[in-house]
C-alpha cells in the first residue's frame, strides 16, 4: 500500500480510504468490523465517516455509522492504528439539531461532542465540514446549483468556524480540519484567511470525482496542488455505477440504488457512459471498477481514493485496485471516452 501526507501535516495516509457510510444500514456492525479488519490487514489506515451517515440519511441511523466505528475501537483497542476522519453537518436535515445544523461555533461543539461519544474516543485525526452553509453543487445539484449569499456574512462565519476548530485543536479533542462538498471559491477563502489571522490551515477536500464525475478539474486541481490541499474523492464508483450492475434497468437486492427513490446518476448520457468505460476495461483485460478506481487513485493532485463496499468480495476487489498501473493506452482511451461524455450527469 502506497502512503500520502496529508497535506503539510506529519501524517502518512493510506492511497486508499475505507468509506463507512453503508454501516447501519446495507451492512451490519458485524460486516462493518471485518471491512476495518480485513482494511487493515492489506495495509489501509485512514477510515472516513461522518455524524450523519448511515447514508441514505434518515433519522433513524443517524450516527449509526459512527456508533458502529466506536465499538469496534472499544472491542479492539487499536485507536493508534488508524486515522479517523469525521464531519459535522451542514444546513439540512430536520433532524438533526432541530433544523439548526448551520456550521457555526455551537453546532460544530455538539457535534463533535456527540461525535467522540459515539466513536469512543477522546479524538478525531481529521475534522471535516461536510458541506457548506451556502449549499453545494454536489449531490446532484451540478446542473441547476446557483450560490447566493452576503460575502461580509459568509467570510465572518468562515472567521468564526475557523476560530472555533483553533480551540478544539487546542484541547485536543481534533488534530486537523479539512473540508468538504466545497467550491475552489471557498477552498480559496478559508485558507487565505487561516494564514492572513494564524488560524487552522484546511488540509484536504473531500469532493467527489470518478470518471463519471470530474467538475474537481480543471480549477480545483490547480488550486489543491498549488496549496497543497488534496483531493480526498469520494463516490470514485459513482456508487457502484461504474461496474455496470445499473444497465438496462437493473436494480440488484440491496444494492445502493434499491434504497434511493430517483438515483440522481440514472440517466441515459451516464449509462452510455459506462458502457463505453466497460468497453475500455474489456480491450485491455482489466476489471472495470479496479481500472476506474486506478485512475482516481493515480490523480496527481488525490491524497486518498475513498473506496466503499457492501460485501467481502466487492471490498478485497476494491482494495486489489492499489496495484493496479494503468498504461498511456489505458488512459489514452479513458481520455476518449471523457472528451465524449465530460459530464454525463
Amino acid at each position: 500500500m502506497e502512503y500520502r501526507r496529508l497535506g503539510q501535516t506529519d501524517i502518512e495516509v493510506s492511497a486508499l480510504c475505507l468509506g463507512t457510510m453503508t454501516w447501519g444500514e446495507q451492512n451490519t456492525e458485524a460486516e462493518g468490523h471485518e471491512q476495518i479488519d480485513y482494511a487493515l490487514s492489506q495495509g489501509i489506515n485512514f477510515l472516513d465517516t461522518a455524524e450523519m451517515y448511515a447514508v441514505p440519511p434518515r433519522a433513524e441511523t443517524y450516527g449509526r455509522t459512527e456508533e458502529i466505528i466506536g465499538t469496534w475501537l472499544k472491542k479492539t483497542g487499536r485507536r493508534k492504528d488508524i486515522i479517523l476522519a469525521s464531519k459535522v453537518a451542514g444546513p439540512g436535515p430536520a433532524w438533526i439539531r432541530g433544523k439548526s445544523a448551520t456550521i457555526d461555533r455551537p453546532n460544530i461543539k455538539a457535534a463533535l461532542d456527540e461525535s467522540l461519544k459515539r466513536l469512543q474516543t477522546d479524538y478525531i485525526d481529521l475534522y471535516q465540514l461536510h458541506w457548506p452553509n451556502r449549499g453545494s453543487y454536489h449531490f446532484g445539484r451540478q446542473w441547476d446549483f446557483t450560490p447566493g449569499f452576503e460575502r461580509e456574512e459568509v467570510i465572518a462565519n468562515f472567521v468564526e468556524v475557523l476560530e472555533t476548530l483553533g480551540e478544539e485543536i487546542k484541547a485536543g479533542r481534533i488534530r486537523h480540519v479539512g473540508l468538504s462538498n466545497e467550491s475552489a471559491w471557498g477552498m480559496m477563502q478559508y485558507l487565505q484567511l487561516a494564514e492572513a489571522r494564524q488560524l487552522p490551515r484546511m488540509v484536504s477536500i473531500q469532493n467527489e470525482y470518478s470518471l463519471l464525475c470530474r467538475l474537481f478539474e480543471p480549477d480545483l486541481v490547480e488550486a489543491s496542488m498549488a496549496e497543497n490541499c488534496g483531493l480526498l474523492a469520494w463516490s470514485p464508483l459513482a456508487s457502484g455505477m461504474l461496474s455496470g450492475k445499473y444497465r438496462n434497468g437493473q436494480r440488484p437486492a440491496g444494492s445502493r440504488w434499491t434504497l434511493l427513490e430517483k438515483p440522481p446518476r440514472d440517466n441515459p448520457p451516464a449509462h452510455e457512459a459506462v458502457n463505453q468505460y466497460m468497453q475500455v476495461a474489456e480491450k485491455h483485460g482489466l476489471d472495470v471498477c479496479q481500472m476506474a478506481l486506478a485512475f482516481v487513485t493515480s490523480r496527481p493532485f488525490v491524497t486518498s481514493n475513498i473506496i466503499g463496499a457492501t460485501t467481502m468480495a466487492q471490498l478485497k476487489s476494491n482494495i486489489a485496485s492499489a496495484d493496479v498501473k494503468l498504461s498511456e493506452s489505458v488512459l489514452d482511451d479513458i481520455a476518449d471516452v471523457y472528451r465524449r461524455h465530460p459530464m454525463p450527469y
